[in-house]
C-alpha cells in the first residue's frame, strides 16, 4: 500500500542516514610541497569527524625506512583532524606519508602523499599504505549491517501493526517478532566482533586478538553496538511480559523503538558534519518511519495469506502508512540536501546519480502503492456492503418469525393459517435466510491486494540493491568540499592506447588522463577516438589497474559515461610504482578488445 514511501526512506536518505566516507580536505604539509625546514608534525583535515587507529600514520624517510612518530591524535581543530608528531631532526629529501582513519559512518579510509625537506630526492620510497579492506571481512560486515536494518524494521513494524490493527491470528505475528529480535541480536553481535578487523583491513580472524576486542569496546562504534545489545535485552523482557499478560504494546514499547533508532543515528554519518542535532533527529525519525512501514507491510502480507483480516484493520494500517510516508518525505528531502549540497551534485557526482536512479525506482514503487491503495478502498467498500447486507437479512428473518405466545392475535380466516407441510407440521418449509459468510466478502479485492503488495516488495528489493551502493559512496557535498580544498597539481599522466576489434571501422585509440598521477586519489578521464580521428561514442569502456610487484589489483576505475567522455573523480592508487592499466573497449554488442599499458604512479 504506501510502500512507495520505502523509496524515500532508502532513496532520499538511505536507511543508513546518508552514509558516506570522510574525504581528505587538506594536508599540512601539502602534497608534493618542498619545505625549507623540517615540519614539527603532520596534520590532516577531513570533511567529517574521523576515528584514529594505533597505526593511523606511517612515515617513511628518503631511504624507505619507517620513522618513529608520536601517537596519533586530533588537532585543536577538532574531530575532523588527525595529527602526528615527527622526530626533531629530519634529513634532506622526500618523505612519504601513508594514513588510515575511520570515518564517522564507520567506514575506514586511507591514502598517501609526499613532501620534501630541502629538496626532493632523486628516487621516492615505495610505501604500502597498510592493508586495504579484506574482501571477506568487508562482505561479512556489510551483510550483518544489512540484516540489522531488515531485522529492526521487522521488529518495530510488526509490533506497530499488532498494536494498531489487532489482527485475530496473533501467534504467526509473534513468530515474526521473535525472528526480528533474534536476527537483530545475531547481526549486532556479528558487527561487534567484526568491527576491529573491518577498521584495520584485516581478515575475520583478526577479531580474535585481545587488542581488537579492547579497541572495539572503547571506540564509539563499539559503544553504540553495546548500547543496542542492552536495549535488545530489555526489549526481550518487555515482549515476554506482554505475551504472558496478553496486553497490547504501549508507551514503553514506543520508547524502546526510539532508543533502538537512536543507536543508528549515533553510530552513522548523522553524528558528524553539519547540523548534528537536527541530522540525528531526522535520522532516527527516518529509521522509525521505515521500520513502521516496511515491517508493517511484511506483517500485513503474512496476515493476508495466513489469517482473516477485516477491511477496517487494513484501512487503519493504510492511515499509519500515510503518516510514515509523510515523515519519510520530510526527513528524506533534508538528508538529500545534507548529502548533496547543491543541484549540480545531483548529476555531477556518483552519489547524486545513485540518488537519481533511486528516484526512478521510487516512481515504480509509487505506482504499486497506488494500486494497493485502490484495492484497499475497494476492500473496505466491499466490507461495508457485506455488513449492510447482513443487517437487512437479519431484519427480513425477524419479520417472518411468528410472534411468541402473548403477542397480537393472528387474523382469522382460512387464508391466514399456514398450510401444513407433508409431515403435518404447520412450520414453513423454507429455512431462514443466512447472511453471507464474512470470509467470502471482498475475496477478489483481497487477492488483488496481495498481488499489489507483492509487487511493492519486489520493487523494494531493487531499491535496497541500489541503497547498498549508495551507503558506500562519498556524498556530493563532501566530494565538492574535498575538491575545493585540494590544490591543482601539474604533471598529469596521459597515455594513448590503440585498439582494433577486427571489424571494419572498429579501430581507434583511447586517450587516458590520470591527474595528478600520484599515490592517493586521482581523477581519470578517457576519450575514445575513432578511425577518422574524431571523438567516438562506444557502449562500454572499462579500465582497471594492477600492481604486479605488490600483488595488488585489479582495481576497477569505475568509469561512468559523462556524455562525450568517460571518467571518475576518485580513483585511489595507494602505492607508487609501475601499474599495468588494462583498457577494455566494446564497440558493439558483441565486439570488444582489451589492451594493456604501463603507467607510472609517483
Amino acid at each position: 500500500m504506501l510502500l512507495g514511501t520505502l523509496l524515500v526512506l532508502f532513496l532520499l536518505g538511505g536507511t543508513g542516514p546518508a552514509s558516506a566516507h570522510a574525504a581528505l580536505r587538506a594536508t599540512d604539509p601539502e602534497d608534493g610541497s618542498v619545505l625549507k625546514s623540517a615540519p614539527r608534525d603532520i596534520t590532516l583535515t577531513f570533511t567529517e569527524s574521523v576515528g584514529l587507529l594505533e597505526d593511523s600514520f606511517r612515515v617513511l624517510d628518503p631511504d624507505g625506512r619507517r620513522l618513529r612518530t608520536g601517537e596519533p591524535e586530533h588537532a585543536q581543530g577538532g574531530a575532523e583532524t588527525a595529527r602526528v608528531t615527527l622526530p626533531a631532526k629530519l634529513a634532506e629529501g622526500t618523505y612519504t606519508v601513508a594514513w588510515r582513519v575511520v570515518s564517522a559512518d564507520s567506514h575506514p579510509v586511507s591514502g598517501a602523499f609526499t613532501f620534501s625537506v630541502g629538496k626532493p630526492s632523486l628516487t621516492t620510497a615505495t610505501v604500502d599504505t597498510g592493508p586495504t579492506e579484506d574482501p571477506a571481512t568487508k562482505s561479512l560486515y556489510n551483510i550483518a549491517r544489512y540484516l540489522a536494518y531488515l531485522a529492526v524494521a521487522l521488529l518495530i513494524g510488526t509490533a506497530t501493526f499488532m498494536a494498531v490493527c489487532r489482527p485475530p491470528d496473533a501467534p504467526v505475528l509473534h513468530r515474526l517478532l521473535k525472528a526480528g529480535w533474534w536476527t537483530l541480536l545475531g547481526a549486532t553481535l556479528a558487527l561487534l566482533v567484526l568491527r576491529a578487523p573491518y577498521e584495520t583491513g584485516e581478515g575475520p580472524l583478526g577479531a580474535l586478538s585481545a587488542d581488537s576486542v579492547t579497541r572495539t569496546l572503547t571506540g564509539r562504534p563499539g559503544e553504540v553496538l553495546l548500547a543496542r545489545l542492552a536495549l535488545l535485552l530489555v526489549t526481550a523482557l518487555y515482549l515476554l511480559r506482554l505475551a504472558r499478560l496478553r496486553k497490547p504494546f504501549g508507551w514503553a514499547g514506543a520508547a524502546l523503538a526510539v532508543g533502538l533508532a537512536v543507536t543508528w543515528a549515533a553510530g552513522e554519518h548523522a553524528s558528524a558534519g553539519i547540523q548534528v542535532p537536527v541530522a540525528m533527529t531526522s535520522s532516527a525519525l527516518h529509521l522509525l518511519a521505515t521500520a513502521v512501514w516496511l515491517g508493517g507491510l511484511t506483517a500485513l502480507l503474512v496476515t493476508l495469506y495466513r489469517a482473516r483480516l477485516t477491511p477496517a484493520a487494513v484501512t487503519r494500517f493504510s492511515r499509519v502508512a500515510f503518516v510514515s510516508v509523510t515523515v519519510l518525505v520530510v526527513t528524506g528531502v533534508y538528508q538529500s540536501w545534507r548529502g548533496l549540497g547543491s543541484w549540480d551534485a545531483l548529476t555531477g557526482t556518483t552519489y547524486g546519480r545513485l540518488l537519481t536512479l533511486k528516484l526512478a525506482a521510487v516512481v515504480l514503487l509509487l505506482g504499486a502503492a497506488a494500486l494497493s491503495r485502490r484495492w484497499t478502498a475497494r476492500l473496505a467498500t466491499a466490507g461495508a456492503e457485506t455488513a449492510e447486507t447482513v443487517v437487512e437479512a437479519e431484519a427480513a428473518v425477524r419479520e417472518k418469525v411468528p410472534e411468541p405466545v402473548g403477542g397480537p392475535a393472528l387474523p382469522e380466516g382460512p387464508e391466514a393459517a399456514p398450510e401444513p407441510s407433508a409431515s403435518g407440521s404447520s412450520e414453513p418449509e423454507s429455512p431462514e435466510p443466512e447472511p453471507p459468510a464474512p470470509a467470502e466478502a471482498g475475496s477478489g479485492q483481497r487477492s488483488a491486494l496481495r498481488r499489489s503488495v507483492l509487487a511493492e516488495v519486489a520493487v523494494g528489493a531493487a531499491v535496497l540493491a541500489v541503497t547498498t551502493l549508495l551507503t558506500s559512496t562519498l556524498p556530493g557535498r563532501a566530494e565538492a568540499e574535498a575538491a575545493a580544498g585540494t590544490p591543482a597539481v601539474v604533471g598529469a599522466s596521459v597515455t594513448n592506447v590503440p585498439f582494433d576489434v577486427g571489424t571494419p571501422g572498429g579501430h581507434g585509440k583511447v586517450q587516458v588522463t590520470i591527474d595528478p598521477g600520484r599515490v592517493g586519489d586521482n581523477s581519470i578521464e578517457a576519450l575514445v577516438y575513432g578511425p577518422d580521428g574524431g571523438v567516438s561514442v562506444v557502449p562500454e569502456l572499462r579500465i582497471s589497474f594492477t600492481l604486479p610487484a605488490k600483488d595488488i589489483g585489479p582495481v576497477d576505475a569505475e568509469l561512468t559515461d559523462k556524455g562525450g567522455y568517460w571518467g571518475n573523480s576518485f580513483l585511489n592508487l595507494p602505492i607508487a610504482g609501475k601499474w599495468e592499466m588494462k583498457v577494455t573497449v566494446r564497440t558493439t554488442e558483441v565486439d570488444q578488445v582489451s589492451e594493456t599499458r604501463t603507467v607510472v604512479i609517483r
